[in-house]
């Protein structure tokens, strides 16, 4: 075989192969890791996913809405509609919850409304339960993995957990979590970190009270308009 036909012959193989692999189709990126969940906090939560299905059923959700998820502090967002006019937005708070109770109802929660964006909302309880920093991280990532396997390019966003009166005691592990819980959000595509700490916290770096009710826990209106002000730029 002369040089220039075993060059030929060469190049013609080449070819051979990569339109074989091409017709093979290049293997697909493989799927988000989910780390182990612990059982869901309460068994409560049931009651919660039941109450979601009469409403649904009662008044239909938006088409397409963006989502607020987790416990009691988007529960009790009663102006989250006049908050953000013009937004399809749909609260699906269930007050109490962790991390892990938003993984394991994650369906329920905002899967099934096919949502152009999820708000989420959780770590507090966790960390007042005792739950450790790298737990909730851990919690956090197997959240994101979960809603990507049926929202592949969803917007997700994550609330930063909030200081408060009441759990002042908390403010170092709380830190640590969302520090956490950041520098995970920053490995994902479409995955927001807002931090909703630092506007309501005073100039000693303490919780200001104003901002939340008798119980020192939960916010009153001037404390979610701090939220609205803060998380109204991320909504798609």
């Amino acid at each position: 075989m002369r040089l220039s036909d075993a060059r030929l012959f060469f190049l013609s193989a080449i070819a051979v192969v990569t339109v074989a692999a091409g017709c093979a189709g290049v293997p697909a990126a493989p799927a988000p890791v989910s780390p182990p969940v612990d059982p869901p906090s309460s068994p409560e939560w049931t009651q919660d996913m039941a109450r979601f299905d009469a409403e649904d059923a009662a008044h239909a959700p938006p088409a397409r809405p963006i989502v607020f998820t987790g416990s009691s502090s988007v529960r009790l967002w009663a102006s989250l509609g006049a908050d953000f006019p013009g937004r399809p937005v749909l609260n699906r708070g269930f007050g109490g919850s962790q991390l892990r109770d938003v993984v394991h109802y994650a369906d329920q929660v905002a899967i099934r409304y096919r949502p152009r964006m999820i708000v989420v909302y959780a770590g507090d309880n966790d960390i007042d339960a005792k739950r450790t920093p790298q737990q909730v991280h851990s919690d956090f990532v197997a959240l994101i993995a979960r809603l990507r396997k049926d929202l592949p390019d969803t917007p997700i966003a994550y609330l930063s957990i909030k200081p408060s009166p009441l759990r002042v005691a908390q403010l170092p592990a709380q830190r640590e979590a969302n520090a956490l819980i950041r520098a995970e959000a920053n490995k994902w595509r479409r995955v927001e970190f807002i931090d909703v700490t630092a506007p309501m916290l005073d100039a000693s770096g303490q919780p200001r009270g104003e901002l939340f009710m008798a119980d020192r826990l939960h916010m009153n209106a001037e404390g979610y308009a701090v939220w609205r002000k803060v998380v109204a730029p991320y909504l798609k």
